[in-house]
């Protein structure tokens, strides 16, 4: 692996510093290379590339609109066999600890910065009849994202939508559903998603919904801290609802009061934003029963159960 690794980045040095890093998908390592420390994530699952170019595509995206901190990408490289990687910036980091007040303005900063971009755009439009023909990042009208990603090792469906509660029925919650149904027949859980999915647009009354560039998979286990400030990594990213990314924030922990306070200043809840809120977080809990198993299917219909009512 470090000879097709030295090969591919063109460096005469590589050394393992020792740093070892990985969750419960993919496996990491930080090397000493000509042009300084990279992190290098390997994984061996056949969809191992699609995530990694998904990956690569989110940390791109998110890196243009100099918003908020993340390791900036190298490459995915396929070895002989059946390993494929993925090499990035290596970055100190630690805990997030001193940065949670603004991690919070910076992932608002993040959420505002398409509907900066339109706004900006609509004013030029009117003053000088010019497009956005000069813009690094393009602005964006649909929700979606350019290329597949993955939230864990799932495969996201991002095919551009005009409506975002079309979008999120169809090709966030479904597609959970179909792998639910097909695994384990759960009569329950489809009966529910059919009461459901009519309820779901009466959550969505008198909220205007700009597409705002998510992190998309945004736990405490992927944001963390140097000197300077807030880290957030291992992206799922896509064009969605700002509500959504504060779902699975909220489920696992990690993310003080002073984090919530300085976001919601520059985005103030909306009416309705703790029902779907919790709409929200049904998609990372379908997704954890399809990843992790049933343990996860009480929280799932419990959720439905309280939204049908």
């Amino acid at each position: 692996m470090e000879e097709a690794l030295r090969r591919e980045l063109g460096t005469s040095v590589l050394r393992a510093t020792g740093h070892l890093g990985g969750g419960c998908i993919s496996q990491g390592q930080s090397y000493e290379t000509d042009g300084g420390r990279v992190y290098v994530k390997s994984n061996s699952k056949p969809e191992a590339r699609r995530m990694f170019e998904g990956e690569m595509a989110s940390l791109e995206a998110i890196l243009k609109t100099g918003t908020i901190k993340v390791p900036k990408p190298i490459k995915v490289i396929d070895l002989p066999g059946v390993t494929t990687l993925f090499v990035m910036e290596h970055l100190e980091m630690r805990g997030l600890n001193r940065h949670s007040s603004k991690l919070g303005t910076q992932l608002a900063d993040l959420h505002l910065h398409n509907q900066q971009l339109g706004e900006k755009l609509k004013k030029e439009e009117s003053t000088v009849g010019k497009g956005q023909g000069q813009m690094e990042v393009q602005f964006v009208d649909q929700f979606g994202f350019h290329t597949v990603t993955c939230c864990g090792y799932l495969p996201q469906v991002n095919d551009w939508q005009a409506d975002w509660v079309t979008f999120f029925a169809r090709q966030r919650i479904q597609p959970q559903m179909d792998m639910i149904e097909k695994n384990s027949g759960d009569r329950e859980a489809r009966e529910l998603w059919a009461r459901l999915q009519l309820k779901i647009p009466s959550l969505f009354c008198d909220v205007e919904i700009v597409p705002a560039l998510l992190h998309g998979d945004l736990w405490g286990g992927n944001v963390a801290e140097d000197d300077s400030g807030p880290i957030i990594f291992d992206p799922a990213s896509f064009y969605g609802h700002s509500e959504y990314e504060l779902a699975i924030a909220g489920m696992f922990g990690g993310f003080s009061s002073s984090f919530y306070s300085a976001y919601h200043s520059k985005i103030p809840k909306a009416p309705g934003f703790e029902k779907r809120l919790k709409l929200y977080q049904l998609f990372h809990y379908m997704n954890h029963w399809n990843h992790f198993g049933s343990g996860y299917r009480g929280s799932s219909l419990n959720i439905m159960r309280n939204l049908v009512k």
